[in-house]
């Protein structure tokens, strides 16, 4: 009797645990502003991954305004509103790379997380431990290898969930969230450590690790300056003697130079996987429009003999710059004296700084 007691006190013990955690991510997931009601079910069945892709959601903002510094357009006004929502109003090229580098942000945090074990639902992947390599080999599969599955997974269900009004826009996001999140993959390297007596590497063990994200925002940027332009057509299902008969499906195909499509035709050409792809051109970013998320270059700092982007004619847009004289002064020549002072002098440097008027 006594044992049928405890274990119904146990058992009544985990469902109150349950319950509370349930509130806790309940009132948590509530707060975070932004989510549609899929991704508010998410945040709840798994708060401490929601938490992981918030990571990857700032890894991804801090990498594209480090990949855009300098640029007119600097990432700078990117995710100040609304974390979870759409990012870049305008469907031009700086929006496909938004959504891509956010989309493997959040794929790298997850599974980084997965791999200190800070996520419940996932760990170390499993199934490259059951790869076998030959007996040939002078290496096994061991370690802790990556769990980009469920990265990957997780990602797609939680960021996708938000494209829902099935629009060329929402088509494009899906498409570049997908890059992201396949780059990720890609770029995964195999780590390995040697076994053996005196140092010797008779026997490695191996395991696949995440790239530093660095590298794959390389890879993004350059993907973005090859990125495709595209349209949304109807899905042409059949053909009948009335004409051409399409359920509603739109699907992205290139956009010809100077043409606009009606419908898909036998010549319309998909974007590649791997391709970043846009809507629209990009403005040129030199004057303030706030209803468009752009800041404009006035006041930015650049740089008179650059050849590169930051160049002061180029990020002013032939407004002109202004100049500034900068006096640093700091201690230095500095001496030790017995018993017990220290001596400096006082250095001085005189620099310019540009900023666009």
């Amino acid at each position: 009797m006594r044992n049928v007691r405890l274990i119904i006190c146990l058992i009544l013990m985990f469902i109150e645990i349950r319950l509370a955690e349930s509130f806790t991510s309940s009132v948590l997931c509530s707060r975070i502003p932004g989510l549609s009601p899929y991704q508010r079910q998410l945040c709840v069945e798994a708060p401490d991954a929601v938490v992981s892709l918030s990571t990857g959601q700032k890894l991804g903002a801090q990498e594209c305004q480090h990949q855009f510094r300098g640029h007119r357009w600097n990432c700078t006004q990117v995710w100040k509103k609304d974390m979870f929502g759409h990012i870049v109003i305008i469907g031009s090229r700086e929006a496909a790379f938004t959504y891509g580098i956010t989309s493997a942000g959040a794929v790298h945090a997850i599974t980084a997380a997965c791999a200190k074990g800070n996520i419940t639902m996932c760990g170390c992947d499993s199934k490259q431990k059951m790869q076998f390599s030959t007996e040939s080999d002078s290496w096994k599969w061991g370690g802790c290898s990556a769990d980009i599955g469920f990265g990957m997974r997780f990602t797609k269900k939680f960021l996708d969930a938000r494209e829902i009004e099935n629009d060329d826009r929402s088509l494009m996001n899906l498409h570049n969230n997908r890059v992201g999140r396949k780059i990720v993959k890609l770029l995964l390297r195999t780590e390995c450590k040697c076994h053996g007596v005196s140092g010797s590497c008779a026997m490695k063990t191996c395991w696949k690790s995440l790239p530093p994200f660095h590298a794959i925002g390389d890879i993004m940027m350059k993907k973005y300056r090859k990125a495709k332009m595209v349209q949304a057509t109807p899905v042409v299902m059949a053909m009948t003697s009335t004409g051409k008969i399409n359920n509603g499906q739109l699907q992205l195909v290139l956009r010809r130079r100077g043409k606009l499509l009606q419908h898909t035709s036998v010549n319309s050409q998909k974007p590649k996987r791997m391709e970043l792809v846009y809507l629209q051109h990009s403005p040129n970013y030199c004057d303030r429009d706030i209803a468009s998320g752009i800041l404009g270059t006035v006041g930015r700092q650049c740089n008179r003999t650059s050849t590169s982007m930051d160049k002061c004619d180029l990020l002013c847009c032939g407004r002109g710059y202004n100049t500034h004289q900068i006096v640093k002064s700091w201690q230095c020549n500095c001496k030790f004296k017995w018993c017990c002072t220290v001596n400096c002098d006082i250095c001085t440097e005189r620099t310019e700084e540009y900023t666009c008027k």
